[in-house]
């Protein structure tokens, strides 16, 4: 493990905290990190030595906000707010995602705006390095006031109560502490408050969102251009002339890569005056389309790389004498693009659909089914039957969370983003698209079949004879669902399109030129 990132002060992209999590770059506390968590962590220690009032450090929270609390139980305050909001529900989320809500968190914290104690941090960042990852519910936030309910299951094992994954066990908190012979951290002035405001949930979740989407476009693309080779569709609608009158950045980058996907095709050549005048939108309009939702994808990348270097807490310490209450821990920055990305998401499972169901009509010289001896056979009629029923459970999952917001502590927080919801909703909506393009790649790969002797352009071939290392060709029914799980795997961890990729960098094709802000 070579490369190194210093928390609170280098900058976070969604690629290294993807990498800290994963265990490729090691995150830590440097010389200049330590020096802001520690002055602004004095600062909070002094306004509690003399008195002054400061929510959330001697005061009560959320609608509490006028109730002082005495000097002698402000520590005894932190440790009650994690224990009264770890009201969490649900299963637990992935372990790479709260993870991610432990990185993010530190990365916040130690930007010294948020008067945590340097032993805090210390601690969660040896959670970080040896994998030991807090059990989060998955529901009860409501993406204001902070991720509240699941950070405070994130951070209770700081003080000994709450679960923790160990080596792919589910064990107590305080069994762990023993076995690793620590001892719980005692809770400075404000910091159990630091440790539950903030926006991580919903921001682990963007992330691990963002990379998953990106994939799936990537994906999109190259079996979209499957589906119209076997299709014998026309590459005419992908020329760069046509986009660039109307250049949204999005449009023009999916038909580059369909140009570079489709070059050098036998079968592209085969049907050049065959006297079809149009495609379907589905083959014709995939830059419009898939393009759209590059560019959702774009402006959620963005927004969630702004957050990952915010500070979300409240309040923020600015120094002993200025400390302001604010809203920084409301999500509906994130909510937004996370809901309408949901959409973009489900748009493409939505063409996919259509591109599978045009594959089994019979038309323009593929079989009915994809089979020849239909009847006897149903070919791959009922595999579409599934893309459609999780394009439907999609749409379902598309009402907008950060539409309905309802308030909570008695009124004082009176307007919430939702977030978590959105965020959630929107990896549920991945996972349906991941297994839609699945089934697509899976009836690409069998149609392009019956277009032999002819071949694809070298790409295609490539993706074509990397599916058949997992699925071979289908002359007779059997149990699809058994095909369809081998390729979603191939999808979903990202192989088939590395494989791709990487394929077409060998021949001096790069997939990923020309438009660097589509890249992570």
């Amino acid at each position: 493990m070579n490369k190194r990132f210093q928390y609170g002060v280098d900058h976070l992209t969604i690629a290294i905290a993807l990498g800290i999590a994963n265990g490729q770059i090691q995150g830590y506390l440097g010389l200049e990190s330590i020096q802001k968590i520690q002055t602004s962590a004095a600062a909070v220690n002094q306004i509690v030595q003399e008195g002054r009032t400061v929510y959330g450090v001697n005061t009560g929270f959320g609608i509490l906000a006028n109730t002082s609390i005495s000097e002698e139980d402000t520590r005894t305050l932190q440790y009650k707010i994690l224990q009264s909001h770890s009201v969490g529900v649900g299963n637990p989320i992935a372990p790479e995602i709260a993870k991610l809500m432990l990185i993010t968190k530190v990365h916040a914290l130690a930007k010294g705006f948020s008067g945590v104690q340097l032993s805090t941090l210390e601690r969660l960042c040896w959670m970080i390095d040896n994998d030991i990852i807090p059990i989060v519910p998955e529901k009860g936030s409501v993406g204001a006031s902070g991720d509240l309910a699941p950070l405070s299951h994130l951070c209770l094992p700081l003080i000994g109560l709450g679960e923790l994954t160990v080596r792919g066990k589910r064990r107590a908190a305080a069994d762990v502490l023993i076995e690793y012979d620590l001892e719980p951290v005692q809770l400075g002035p404000k910091e159990g408050l630091a440790l539950i405001n903030g926006t991580q949930f919903i921001l682990a979740h963007a992330v691990k969102a963002v990379e998953r989407f990106q994939n799936c476009l990537d994906a999109a693309d190259i079996i979209g251009a499957m589906s119209l080779e076997s299709l014998t569709g026309t590459k005419a609608p992908f020329e760069s002339a046509l986009h660039e009158l109307r250049p949204f950045a999005g449009n023009q980058y999916v038909a580059h890569r369909l140009r570079l996907l489709l070059k050098d095709s036998e079968i592209m050549d085969s049907h050049i005056d065959c006297g079809r005048v149009q495609d379907p939108y589905s083959l014709r309009c995939m830059p419009q389309v898939h393009g759209a939702s590059r560019n959702a994808w774009l402006h959620l990348k963005e927004l969630t790389e702004t957050e990952l270097n915010s500070v979300t807490d409240n309040p923020i310490v600015l120094d002993a004498n200025h400390t302001i209450s604010g809203g920084n821990f409301h999500g509906q920055p994130l909510a937004l693009p996370l809901d309408y990305n949901c959409f973009a998401a489900a748009e493409i499972g939505n063409i996919s659909d259509r591109r599978c169901y045009l594959l089994l009509e019979g038309k323009w010289g593929l079989p009915m089914l994809l089979m020849n001896n239909v009847g006897l056979n149903s070919g791959f009629m009922i595999p579409q039957y599934t893309t459609a029923a999780l394009v439907t459970e999609n749409k379902t999952l598309c009402f907008p969370a950060c539409a309905d917001s309802i308030p909570t502590s008695l009124g004082q927080e009176d307007h919430v983003s939702m977030g978590s919801i959105s965020g959630r909703k929107l990896n549920q909506v991945i996972d349906n698209l991941e297994t839609i393009l699945a089934i697509e790649l899976m009836s690409a790969c069998q149609a392009i079949e019956f277009r032999r002797p002819l071949k694809s352009s070298p790409v295609l071939e490539f993706a074509h004879d990397h599916v058949r290392e997992y699925v071979s060709f289908a002359s007779e029914d059997r149990i699809f669902a058994r095909d369809i799980e081998r390729i979603n795997e191939l999808i979903r961890n990202q192989s088939f399109v590395k494989e791709v990729h990487r394929f077409a960098d060998s021949r001096g094709v790069s997939m990923t030129e020309g438009f660097p802000s589509f890249n992570m």
